[in-house]
């Protein structure tokens, strides 16, 4: 037990350590954990199996919850019907084509079990696609259609998945069963997610306290799949519809340290169980390679990397005429260096493994041929896509504006403080507060937008979106930082004079480390 113990510390501390150097070295750790993943597996020493229930039951949940609740819902409606193409049309056009390849070039292998292959890689990760995204700059427009591609399409594969499986196995099988199952995963996985969404909606007023909000919280994605599951339907479908709700809604209800203390609960979770599963990706290398395995992987990854483009390419060659027609606007168009960038987005992980590992191998003799054609699919796209994503990106001249951005939430800021002077106008008019302390909000209010506006110049001379901020201004942001760090240090001292007792110092210091999270970044 206790060598189990210090195997999974020392885990988390190569995902400690692979973050730390891809932030120095700008290579995303999900890449750095899966190469040193590979590397381990041909060393001696203890291995961990990836477990696919393990997987699907208690990591895949919290990951696409928590990825659901930073998504925008209102972007991801705007940006439907391509979002459909990619999780719904593309993932069966892929899962149809690398099924017939493989049947094809592995004798005497049915259709079915080559359409278990095509479904299990057919859907890229959004963990992977994300992680990489955001660190290579990918525009925000484009993290919409990967986010919502990613949220959906595994909701598409797993069901198709489970489909072929029924056949290969040789199960009765009919489309019609087959389509009324597809539905009803859809529809129930829909009707679940929201019912728990709603559901945390109404409880939120006694929700308050910020640990029972956080205890909800890491429930929720696993009620949502349980609940699903139960009746037949998409668990993958619900954890996302819940996710995307409760996001939508946080800021209505949840109190502010509710929200600052269940980011930073999520964030950890993400950080941790995305380290584990791209080390563990890396550490899943079959032993068995023979010519056949050779020509399926290679079908298995030329169709993966071929599909996507071809398919990215068709839709947005449809005459304008037609796309009018089926009520596509100009804007939804993608521009042919988006189309190449999306086409590169499509990176393989955990649910592709944890799908062919989880075929059962007394039904299926080529079962070990299917998890290397998978993991082959996993690591060229992982690894090749990944580590060529940014120089195609800066290529293709698509990396974000930063200063465009920023500009954005800047003049959000300003409107907020605008929207909080006329508060204190009407609170003073209704005789709620007096003149004297009116003058004080209002001077507190005036001094936050004078900083915005000070942020904003700085930000309107970066066009190129390198910012670079005025020796005043930086001075100022330093000034306030030095402030909040002789408060805190003049509290230390009364506690080790023994002035201050220790609780009290956790409180009065966590009022500062909130202070100090206002600081904007420099």
């Amino acid at each position: 037990m206790a060598g189990q113990v210090w195997f999974v510390l020392a885990m988390a501390a190569v995902v400690v350590l692979a973050r730390g150097a891809g932030s120095r070295f700008g290579v995303p750790s999900s890449i750095l954990l899966t190469l040193v993943g590979l590397v381990y597996a041909v060393l001696p020493g203890p291995k961990l199996t990836l477990d696919p229930h393990v997987v699907l039951l208690l990591v895949l949940p919290p990951l696409l919850y928590s990825t659901a609740r930073r998504s925008s819902l209102p972007a991801i409606r705007a940006n439907l019907r391509p979002i459909v193409s990619l999780s719904v049309l593309l993932v069966l056009l892929t899962a149809f084509v690398v099924g017939a390849l493989v049947s094809l070039v592995v004798p005497g292998m049915p259709l079915a079990v080559g359409l278990v292959l095509g479904a299990a890689v057919a859907p890229p990760d959004p963990v992977a696609a994300l992680s990489i995204g955001r660190r290579a700059g990918l525009p925000p427009r484009l993290i919409v259609l990967i986010e919502g591609e990613g949220l959906l399409n595994d909701a598409t594969a797993l069901t198709t998945y489970q489909l072929a499986l029924a056949a290969a196995v040789g199960t009765r099988f009919s489309w019609a069963a087959a389509s009324g199952r597809f539905v009803l995963a859809i529809v129930g996985g829909l009707a679940v997610g929201g019912l728990v969404a709603w559901t945390i909606r109404k409880a939120r007023p006694w929700l308050r306290d910020p640990l029972i909000g956080n205890a909800v919280s890491l429930a929720a994605p696993f009620v949502a799949y349980l609940l699903a599951e139960e009746i037949h339907s998409s668990g993958v479908l619900a954890v996302v519809i819940a996710g995307l709700m409760i996001g939508y809604d946080a800021g209505r209800e949840e109190t502010g340290a509710s929200r600052l203390q269940t980011g930073a609960v999520w964030e950890l979770v993400e950080f941790l169980l995305e380290g584990f599963i791209f080390l563990l990706i890396g550490q899943q290398l079959p032993a068995m390679l023979n010519g056949q395995v050779i020509a399926a992987a290679a079908v298995t990854v030329g169709a993966v990397l071929l599909v996507r483009p071809l398919w990215l390419a068709l839709t947005q060659l449809v005459p304008v005429g037609l796309h009018a027609r089926l009520g596509i606007t100009p804007s939804e168009r993608l521009h042919p260096r988006e189309v190449v960038a999306m086409s590169w987005a499509g990176t393989r992980g955990v649910i592709t493994l944890a799908a062919l590992v989880a075929v059962p191998l007394h039904a299926f003799p080529q079962r070990d041929l299917l998890v290397f054609c998978g993991y082959v699919a996993v690591l060229v796209t992982l690894v090749g896509q990944g580590l060529t994503f940014a120089p195609l990106l800066r290529w293709l001249k698509l990396g974000v504006n930063v200063a465009e951005v920023e500009q954005l939430n800047n003049d959000a800021r300003l409107a907020g403080v605008e929207a909080g002077l006329a508060a204190v106008d009407r609170l003073f008019a209704a005789e709620r507060i007096g003149a004297e302390l009116a003058a004080v909000l209002r001077a507190n209010l005036a001094a936050r937008a004078d900083r915005f506006k000070a942020r904003s110049a700085a930000l309107l001379q970066s066009g190129d979106g390198d910012i670079t901020w005025p020796q005043d201004y930086r001075a100022a942001v330093e000034a306030r930082r030095a402030i909040i760090n002789a408060q805190g240090a003049e509290l230390v001292r009364w506690r080790d004079a023994g002035r201050l007792p220790d609780a009290s110092l956790r409180k009065l210091r966590r009022e500062l480390d909130h202070e100090e999270r206002t600081l904007l970044e420099l």
